[in-house]
């Protein structure tokens, strides 16, 4: 493909950027000016329209990767940087003589893993490609990412926009036909990205969509469109801006909160950048940006009908500038292939609002993938420091518990905490459901931050299942669950956890465990079939039982299963919901095939206590031909079963005697010796 490249002066270098330009060969990229190679902020530009996407990295320009990458999330991005980098944009601009559309990637993406997918972010309104700023460094770690930047003085119509994008997916398809291409937009470049997605329906994309303007026609920004038409050239962003606040203060009061880009209250520091931000969007720019949204919008909504790529729409909640949320209801019904993810709190730059972890939503929504089916295992990408943070303020509750676990020793013994739990993989922890699945959440967080394992559950496929609302399933703890890397209860995943040397969490009686009635507390609902044991003797995998108690100190059941389905109304839910999420074990005869999908009605109690038993961890190695025997199999399953139903009596009878078992106890005990030290429990026989 051709490609035409900008011959730059050195002086016109703003003093953060790395520019490129193409060599003969379009595939290598070439160095041509630096300034300032030891500012930590810096953004690899290439100048060409068309470009030919490769993997190199300017790697003398930062001493130490492997450093940078740990502390990632050290340095808070903000405002401040946007409007540093859009003033660098602007004023090297200002220095061409025909600016036109280029292609950047910031320096802060650093090398990403192998086989990444590639990420093209459309801008809005700016034009600048800074929107992703707050997210470079943790998007460069799992994309390949590339910044479309439109100069203020470019008048490339939308089309042309359109057959610039079009031109280089298609390259790169033609380059990587394996490898799925995201295209990341905000307002405009949402619609640029729609466009694009019509006209290409056999190429493999993912759109994520931050308040698309597909709206324009009922946004708020159509009053400043026919006014700009009557204002004289003289007249400047300011200028404009204090004839709102005269004229329509309604609209002049929207588009200050359109400034609040960090958090409420902060809308003062923000104005201050008005002098950048009019010299971003002159009033002859802006014009032709708002009749080119207004072209854009109209372009977009006509080819909604041809747009077959998997998407997904980030809406705000309170955007004042255009009706997202309304919007993003809108696009899902009349996509093909949508979900929606939204913002209650945040305004229209949603890219920039500190409510938004572009990544930890990628993640929590399962489109992250590097090929073209997503592989649950090995496109999983473990949470961030930030993230794990977020779980457990999120879920500080798991304090209140104290959850308390015991292991089982090779001789037998039992001891409190994790002596017992073996440290390197494959493992199988096999146990018993709590109701709702209660106790998921607190052993998953208690094994990570007790004994820095990560527990990656086997779960219902109704955890991943995206509703005919266009939303993911939201059942209790579901986000958790996925973030933390469960994945759909298969054959196959289960494979990939062991060959992967996974600590896997696996509970047999599965939907109907979790979601028993009234008088089946700790009751197994496991099939007759050893539906794990030999896939584990394949891969010599440890298989530790391990029972808990703890439900009947937090909920009394009040409306159970038999109970709705003798009221019309949640009955025809039940079964709307379970056809929905798909039946498992559709086969087996009794109540273990009844895996109906329904929420038990329950009233809380004052909170009692979690308690685990590990038994003794059962090797594997090396029994995969004894275990192909279906009665040797079948044994050791029974075995297994009957240890988790041990475990769960031991710790029936020893809570007992235990004598903080109530939450005033506990809470006592740390108001004398400190609400961080550990709560003791029964002795240990």
């Amino acid at each position: 493909m051709s490609c035409n490249a900008l011959g730059l002066l050195p002086c016109s270098f703003p003093p953060s950027i790395l520019r490129y330009e193409l060599t003969s060969s379009p595939s290598e990229l070439t160095t041509i000016f630096s300034i300032n190679p030891s500012e930590t902020r810096r953004l690899a530009v290439s100048r060409h329209h068309c470009p030919t996407f490769t993997t190199c990295r300017v790697r003398g320009a930062m001493e130490d990767h492997h450093h940078h990458h740990q502390n990632v999330e050290d340095e808070t991005v903000n405002l401040k940087h946007f409007i540093e980098h859009a003033k660098d944009l602007v004023r090297s601009d200002s220095s061409t003589t025909a600016p036109s559309p280029y292609w950047f990637t910031p320096l802060d993406c650093g090398p990403p893993l192998d086989n990444s997918p590639l990420l093209l972010f459309f801008p809005g309104i700016d034009g600048t490609g800074l929107g992703l700023i707050k997210h470079h460094k943790k998007l460069g770690k799992i994309f390949e990412v590339f910044c479309l930047h439109i100069p203020h003085k470019d008048r490339t119509p939308f089309t042309g926009l359109v057959k610039l994008v079009e031109s280089t997916i298609q390259s790169e398809h033609h380059r990587s036909p394996n490898r799925p291409i995201y295209l990341v937009g905000e307002s405009l470049g949402a619609c640029l990205a729609l466009s694009v997605a019509a006209f290409n329906p056999d190429i493999d994309l993912v759109l994520i969509l931050a308040n698309p303007a597909t709206s324009f026609s009922r946004s708020q920004l159509q009053p400043i469109l026919y006014l700009l038409q009557f204002m004289p050239d003289s007249t400047n962003l300011i200028s404009l801006l204090h004839i709102l606040s005269s004229t329509t203060g309604a609209t002049m009061a929207n588009l200050e909160k359109g400034f609040e880009w960090l958090s409420p209250g902060l809308v003062a520091p923000s104005m201050a950048y008005l002098s950048v931000i009019a010299d971003i969007l002159p009033i002859e720019t802006l014009l032709w940006k708002l009749q080119m949204i207004k072209s854009a919008s109209s372009y977009a909504n006509s080819r909604l009908h041809a747009v077959k790529a998997h998407t997904l729409i980030l809406s705000s909640g309170r955007d004042p500038l255009l009706p997202s949320q309304e919007e993003g209801l809108r696009l899902r019904r009349l996509l093909a292939n949508c979900e929606i993810y939204t913002f209650e709190d945040c305004s229209h730059f949603l890219f920039l609002d500190d409510a938004l972890d572009l990544v930890s939503v990628i993640k929590q929504v399962c489109v992250y993938r590097r090929s073209k089916e997503r592989d649950f295992v090995l496109d999983y990408i473990p949470p961030s420091p930030s993230e794990i943070n977020i779980l457990r303020d999120n879920n500080r509750w798991i304090n209140i518990l104290s959850p308390v676990i015991f292991s089982t020793l090779a001789d037998g013994k039992i001891v409190r905490g994790f002596d017992g739990i073996p440290s390197e993989g494959p493992v199988v922890y096999v146990g018993y459901h709590m109701l709702l699945g209660f106790d998921t959440v607190p052993l998953v967080a208690q094994f990570w931050d007790q004994k820095g394992i990560h527990l990656r559950g086997i779960a219902h496929p109704m955890i991943f299942l995206k509703l005919k609302q266009g939303v993911l399933a939201n059942f209790p703890f579901s986000n958790e669950i996925r973030l933390m890397g469960a994945v759909p209860v298969s054959g196959k995943n289960f494979f990939r956890l062991l060959a992967t040397k996974s600590h896997i969490l696996l509970y047999p009686g599965g939907v109907r465990e979790a979601l028993h009635r009234k008088g089946e507390a700790y009751k197994l609902f496991w099939p007759e079939l050893s539906e794990f044991v030999r896939m584990a003797a394949r891969f010599g995998a440890k298989i530790v039982p391990f029972g808990a108690v703890g439900e009947d100190d937090f909920f009394h059941l009040l409306l159970d299963y038999d109970d709705q389905m003798k009221i019309p109304v949640l009955k025809n839910f039940i079964d709307e919901l379970s056809d929905e999420a798909g039946t498992l074990r559709a086969t087996v005869d009794g109540e273990v095939g009844n895996q109906d999908i329904h929420l038990p009605g329950v009233v809380p109690k004052t909170p009692g206590r979690l308690y685990y038993h590990f038994g003794k961890p059962i090797e594997t190695e090396g029994m995969k031909e004894e275990l192909l025997d279906r009665e040797k199999a079948h044994e050791l399953y029974v075995q297994v079963k009957s240890e988790v139903e041990n475990s769960i009596a031991y710790l029936q009878t020893k809570r007992e005697r235990d004598p903080y078992r109530g939450l005033v106890s506990r809470l006592l005990f740390q108001a004398r010796h400190g609400f961080t030290s550990e709560v003791p429990a029964f002795d240990l026989d």
